[in-house]
């Protein structure tokens, strides 16, 4: 299947990120992917799609660098040129980072890493960006379960995504009558390099996390990666300002 929708995916270097380029690639998306300071990696996850029979270009974004973004936008123009192309259809807002710790511990470094990244960024590249997306785009933001349920040392990153979400709707109402859709996808625990890979790797975090999931296990990047394609598919096409939790139930 092929499709004449291009998208870009922050952050694509690894994790959620890679998993999203996959599988909007395997549903005919052409994706163009950014990462901050890792070029081996993106090229990994760009040889991956093309290898599956996909069109995919890296780009360097740092979304706390906004400076940056109005070289970045003229770099996206370009590149979606090569593609003949004037517009991006879908912009996933996955590039992230967390930071975790007791209220005693969190230094204002701490906080305001968090939020310049996962907040100030993603508005920021959506304000840029808009004009690319106009008559028919579509945003997924990439928040998280913690926005619902709470867990001890999470608040900073918890804050910084349900303020993600809050954006997402707001965005969603003014961005409508320019045909633009905004929704936000909402892991749960995803066996993925985030936060040091502990939910991947640590299998004490894993057995207690599966445990408190209605599927009785942590998630993988690959589901995630297809919730975000099926969330931008034309089948969900009259969905905007929605939270969609990709989580198996977990903290129920």
């Amino acid at each position: 299947m092929t499709t004449d929708k291009i998208a870009l995916v922050t952050g694509a270097n690894r994790g959620l990120g890679r998993a999203a380029a996959r599988a909007l690639a395997a549903r005919g998306v052409r994706v163009l992917i950014t990462h901050r300071d890792d070029a081996a990696e993106a090229e990994k996850t760009v040889g991956e799609v093309r290898a599956a029979g996909g069109s995919a270009d890296a780009l360097r974004l740092d979304i706390s660098d906004l400076a940056s973004f109005p070289s970045f936008t003229s770099t996206l123009r370009e590149r979606l040129e090569r593609w003949s192309a004037s517009r991006l259809d879908i912009l996933v807002n996955n590039a992230g980072v967390g930071v975790f710790g007791p209220l005693e511990n969190v230094t204002t470094d701490d906080f305001d890493t968090t939020m310049d990244v996962n907040v100030r960024g993603t508005f920021f590249l959506i304000q840029s960006l808009a004009p690319l997306l106009t008559g028919g785009g579509h945003i997924i933001n990439v928040s998280s379960s913690l926005t619902r349920h709470t867990s001890p040392a999470t608040s900073v990153y918890s804050a910084s995504k349900a303020a993600v979400e809050a954006l997402g709707r707001t965005l969603a109402v003014e961005l409508g009558p320019r045909g633009i859709r905004v929704n936000s996808v909402a892991p749960g625990p995803t066996a993925t390099d985030f936060n040091g890979g502990a939910m991947r790797d640590d299998a004490e975090m894993r057995r207690g996390l599966a445990g408190q999931t209605a599927l009785g296990r942590v998630g993988e990047p690959e589901e995630i990666g297809d919730a975000i394609a099926t969330l931008a598919s034309d089948g969900l096409r009259w969905a905007t300002a929605q939270r969609v939790e990709v989580s198996g139930g977990a903290f129920l």
